[in-house]
């Protein structure tokens, strides 16, 4: 045995707790590949595999040596967290720089300062934080002892959880000082995913072109070096898989009711969406069960207790989006169902792969929805960069000629936050802009949309899609089509699962369990919660409206029927609100569903008369709901309010600045209106509307009807969008 097999090896046995522990193959091949050849790697092994014992004995080994701490990049909180307990038992000092720690950074740059750590953790985001990278990152370039990248099929075009800022790693990694190791790891990479990593991996700096003579104006070249790749068989022999096919939403959940208690141990409910999630821990809530929704919008103190609650067997399962995901650690978790199928099989292997990595079996079912493509369709087109849209993003921090700060930006272009922030990523990895303390400013390259590339990508999820409907569809074995899927040439039957082994769940459902769903899913009330403030630079856009919105100008908090992605009332508000449905009265139903919502609204004070919001798509549905709600609660329905200056103009889904800016002063109480009003004033009015989505339609009328004598205005929608 050579040298640094025997210290890798009394590393590895400290990391996992036992003294007959050996590397599984391929592991001390990395190592020593890192360690004694400071070459660069491209680890590609099935999730359970070990990929951390790699990266953490070659960095102790490493540090012994003399080398600075290691950098992983890794891309998510839960997988940092779990990431540094597991470092602390083999005795690596582990730090992280994340979102949900920025208390503990000045602790964290003086450890560094002091050598006192080995392994830095830091998302790829935080690596283009204007503070970090021009005041903290070069000096921790300077003396890396080891680069790790983790997660890194997000590097690729190809890979199924792609963000901009895992293309920034290829100018990091090639700036690392010479002889610097650099090991990249997955789990979920097919072939070309794995090309696409292993060229970005190898990237080198060559020297600088340019016309310039200085820093500013050269422009370094790249070449690559030859990265080792050490790729295993990705089959999961623990895993026992099944698809089990069921009409809708109630009956996936009676069969959830019925079967929870029935599955082995403690697992994850994977969801396509928040609401799904929340809709579903609910109904199981209530029937008794532990379980918690664990979404992107949950809070980080309630993410980690309910990571540790998991963790310990004392909730039976968290009902979890994606945000649940990469490398969470659980090695007895027992069980991984799925409602609602993910877009790709790289996307599912990854999921069910936190399932059976430490017990000889764990079940894998998927309950497929009817609903999943039109969900797969949006994620797919919403990351998808516009190229008007970049371009204008381009030509308002030109215009500008000083740094906009994204909410400044909202005000100049219609794109909201989120897609906004995600475009200013990629066009900041593409070098058309940069941020910058104070927010984002142009670089002045020129900025060419890459349709190739985006065509390429959109044509690889669709094909990713074809081959989940596959999966769900085939007679052989699952886990050999997964493997398949990833191109893992050893792939065989696996012996275990439906189609393999014959069917292992009931497809029965407990007497009542229906109806439990049924009543659960026939729930109604969402809060429509105020606008208290109005959007910052609106002057820009020709309103003035600033700062707080007056509170005698303020809607009351309303209510809407449901959200279009509830899986109760949202599927027949979804079939209402589509763009080729014809406008018609709502259904009785859902007619007597909404004087449920008024009857559990629990309002100060019952209103008086109800007024509509003009709708131009949808006329005859919004009538129809003034005129059941007036009969039913024996209000005056008094009509709509008019439209000025032509009406609200634009389309749904814009910014708040721009969605207040189309509907500001372009509705005003007519003639008749206010005729009818007059004996109303000092009373409360109901305004109702059809959907609601970035509230400033609501928020206005109701500023229109408050200066018009309403004490109150309470808004009500048949729907709200998410």
């Amino acid at each position: 045995m050579t040298d640094t097999r025997a210290s890798a090896l009394a590393i590895l046995r400290t990391l996992v707790g036992r003294e007959d522990a050996d590397f599984h193959d391929g592991q001390f091949e990395a190592i020593e590949t890192l360690v004694d050849h400071r070459r660069r790697a491209l680890v590609v092994q099935r999730t359970g595999w070990g990929k951390s014992a790699v990266y953490f004995v070659a960095t102790l080994l490493l540090r012994r040596q003399g080398a600075g701490p290691t950098i992983l990049v890794s891309p998510l909180l839960a997988l940092m967290r779990d990431q540094v307990a597991a470092a602390a038992r083999a005795g690596v000092r582990a730090v992280s720089i994340n979102s949900s720690n920025a208390h503990e950074w000045s602790d964290v740059r003086l450890l560094l300062d002091a050598d006192e750590v080995d392994v830095l953790l830091v998302s790829p985001e935080r690596l283009n934080n204007p503070s970090f990278r021009d005041e903290q990152l070069p000096a921790l370039i300077a003396r890396v002892g080891l680069l790790v990248v983790d997660e890194a099929h997000c590097i690729s075009d190809w890979g199924h959880d792609f963000r901009p800022d895992y293309r920034r790693l290829r100018d990091l990694i090639a700036q690392m000082p010479a002889g610097v190791p650099v090991l990249a790891t997955t789990a979920t990479a097919n072939s070309r995913v794995v090309q696409d990593v292993a060229e970005q991996v190898g990237m080198v700096a060559t020297g600088f072109d340019g016309a310039g003579t200085g820093a500013d104006t050269a422009e370094s070249t790249a070449g690559t070096v030859e990265v080792v790749t050490i790729r295993g068989p990705l089959a999961r022999s623990s895993l026992r898989l099944g698809v089990l096919r069921l009409p809708d939403s109630r009956a996936r959940l009676a069969w959830l009711l019925s079967h929870l208690g029935d599955l082995p141990g403690s697992g994850i409910i994977y969801t396509l969406t928040v609401a799904a999630a929340e809709d579903t821990a609910r109904l199981l809530r209530e029937a008794g069960h532990a379980v918690r929704a664990y979404t992107g919008q949950t809070d980080t103190a309630e993410r980690e207790e309910s990571e540790g609650l998991l963790k310990t067997n004392q909730v039976k399962a968290l009902i979890a989006t994606s945000a649940l995901g990469m490398g969470f650690d659980k090695p007895d978790l027992g069980f991984v169902l799925h409602l609602g199928a993910p877009s790709s099989p790289v996307a599912y292997y990854q999921q069910v792969g936190r399932a059976g990595r430490a017990t000889a079996s764990a079940d894998v079912l998927l309950l497929p929805g009817a609903e999943d493509e039109a969900i797969w369709h949006y994620f797919a087109t919403a990351s998808m960069p516009n190229q008007a849209k970049a371009l204008a993003v381009i030509g308002a921090l030109e215009a500008a000629g000083a740094p906009l700060s994204t909410p400044a930006l909202e005000a100049r272009v219609d794109l909201r936050r989120t897609p906004l922030e995600l475009l200013l990523k990629v066009l900041d990895v593409d070098g058309a802009v940069h941020r910058v303390k104070g927010g984002w400013q142009s670089t002045g390259r020129p900025w060419v949309y890459d349709q190739e590339r985006y065509e390429r990508i959109a044509a690889a999820r669709l094909g990713e899609q074809r081959a989940m409907l596959e999966f769900e569809s085939t007679t052989g074995c699952r886990m050999e089509f997964l493997q398949r899927a990833l191109d893992d040439d050893t792939a065989v039957a696996c012996g275990r699962c439906d189609n393999c082994q014959g069917i292992w769940y009931s497809s029965e459902v407990a007497e009542g369990a229906a109806a439990t769903a049924a009543q659960s899913l026939d729930r109604v009330g969402v809060a429509i919660d105020v606008r208290a403030q109005w959007p910052t630079g609106m002057s820009s856009l020709g309103v003035a409206a600033t700062g707080k919105i007056a509170l005698s100008d303020r809607a009351e908090p309303g209510r809407a029927l449901a959200r279009l992605t509830d899986l109760g009332w949202g599927g027949p508000l979804r079939d209402l609100f589509e763009t080729q449905a014809a406008d018609a009265a709502a259904p009785p139903a859902m007619l007597a569903a909404c004087v449920r919502v008024l009857a559990e609204w629990g309002w100060a004070q019952r209103p008086a008369a109800i007024v509509v919001v003009p709708s131009r798509r949808h006329p005859f549905l919004i009538d129809s709901v003034a005129e059941s709600l007036a009969n039913v609660g024996r209000l005056p329905w008094l009509g709509a309010l008019s439209w000025a200056n032509g009406g609200p103009t634009g389309e749904s889904g814009g910014n708040s600045a721009y969605r207040l800016s189309s509907v500001w002063d372009r509705f005003t109480v007519g003639p008749e209106l206010a005729q009818a009003l007059a004996p109303f004033t000092g009373h409360p009015i109901l305004l109702i509307d059809d959907l609601v989505d970035s509230r400033w339609t609501v928020t206005v009328a109701s500023r229109v009807l408050r200066q018009h004598g309403a004490s109150a205005v309470l808004p009500f929608a048949l729907a709200v969008r998410s």
